[in-house]
């Protein structure tokens, strides 16, 4: 693999489209190497573009203004980061050979949505996944539930990020709530809704699968240790690295991961999200890219989650060995706030063995994910514990 020289005219070019605070690190780990990053977003002074070479504000999910970029840019590597793109326009791009779309356009265009991911999951490799339907009104979604899905019941929009538009329903009188919430939570009007069954599960896990080249060229899979995490309201709160479970268990993990992300294809990093039950794994969820829980991958491998990603996108080696137990717990906004400011880091990071990253997102929300606390220590529950003591100690105010 030959790279270039940034800002030369044999410069290795990689746009990556979107820009948050998983993009940021992304674009750090590519800079690292030597690579050219271009930034792209929907709104000016995100995270990543902060550290870019230069940076882009369009509407990503319009297919001309894509296209302009692109042909202005000229990358030789494209990495969606987000789900809001158009990728029916990723995949005529790849089609005609503008750029490489990491992991694939194909793999973009199933991952874009929950219909088509769990679809190809449940119908096509035949992987265990709750019950579930789909819905365009709030009959069909009644109906769904009472033919079989039942309450609890979980219904998110197929299109949103982050727990956007997710709600749990315990029974009927949820229904109109839940409904409004979803449409307003999907990236796009008048979205369709997935409703699945609640599975009752002891933990759930993110799997971090590598696609990566070998010494011979062939792609060859690789595994991080398995990730714990907390949701509330669809979001992670924190996570933590490596989650103990049975050997049953993490084989079947690890051989859903495997199947889905072949099926993907492509190289670079995958986030699996999978459901567990003493030796019984469902499938969830695949992100093509870094996951927000594998945050915690900063403290506790030698090549965290960013730094996997960037090299398997450049064709180069990995390596996913474990350093030290590890645990991430994530600092909120706490206000509506244009340029907020944090303080008593001191403090936070008086913590044994903390570290902090604060994402410098220009606007504050009171439960927008602002930064993370980090620590590793030699078990997971003290690195927890100190973790969610760091997150704490950081307070936020008016800048």
């Amino acid at each position: 693999m030959k790279l270039g020289t940034p800002l030369s005219p044999g410069a290795t070019k990689v746009m990556l489209l979107g820009c948050g605070e998983l993009g940021k690190e992304v674009i750090i780990a590519l800079q690292r190497l030597g690579v050219e990053v271009i930034g792209v977003d929907r709104y000016e002074n995100a995270p990543g573009h902060q550290v870019a070479h230069r940076a882009h504000v369009i509407n990503m999910a319009d297919p001309a203004a894509l296209r302009a970029l692109v042909e202005q840019e000229q990358p030789h590597i494209i990495v969606p980061e987000i789900e809001a793109i158009a990728t029916d326009e990723l995949a005529r791009i790849e089609a005609e050979g503008l750029a490489t779309v990491i992991p694939t356009a194909r793999a973009a265009q199933l991952t874009m949505n929950r219909e088509g991911i769990r679809c190809l999951a449940a119908k096509n490799l035949g992987l265990p996944t709750s019950k579930y339907a789909f819905a365009e009104s709030l009959a069909e979604l009644q109906q769904a539930i009472d033919s079989g899905i039942g309450y609890p019941c979980i219904i998110k929009p197929v299109m949103s990020s982050s727990g956007k538009g997710q709600s749990t329903l315990r029974s009927a009188d949820d229904l109109q709530t839940a409904w409004d919430y979803a449409m307003s939570g999907g990236r796009v009007q008048g979205v369709r809704i997935i409703v699945e069954q609640m599975i009752d599960f002891d933990y759930e896990i993110t799997l971090l699968t590598v696609r990566a080249l070998g010494a011979g060229g062939e792609i060859e899979t690789h595994f991080c240790e398995p990730i714990g995490h907390i949701q509330q309201h669809g979001d992670y709160v924190e996570s933590w690295q490596p989650q103990a479970m049975s050997e049953t268990a993490l084989r079947q993990a690890r051989e859903i991961a495997g199947a889905i992300t072949d099926e993907l294809g492509g190289r670079g990093l995958f986030g699996v999200e999978l459901f567990i039950k003493g030796d019984q794994v469902w499938f969830s969820e695949v992100s093509p890219r870094p996951h927000d829980t594998g945050m915690v991958t900063m403290t506790s491998q030698l090549q965290n989650e960013f730094e996997l990603h960037a090299r398997a996108i450049l064709g180069l080696p990995v390596s996913t060995a474990l350093r030290s137990p590890g645990a991430s717990a994530v600092i909120y906004g706490g206000m509506d706030e244009k340029g907020i400011a944090f303080e008593d880091v001191d403090r936070a990071l008086q913590v044994p063995q903390t570290d902090l990253r604060l994402f410098g997102k220009p606007e504050a929300y009171t439960r927008r994910r602002m930064g993370v606390a980090l620590a590793w220590a030699d078990d997971t529950e003290t690195a927890r514990k100190n973790a969610k003591l760091a997150a704490a100690t950081v307070t936020t105010t008016k800048g």
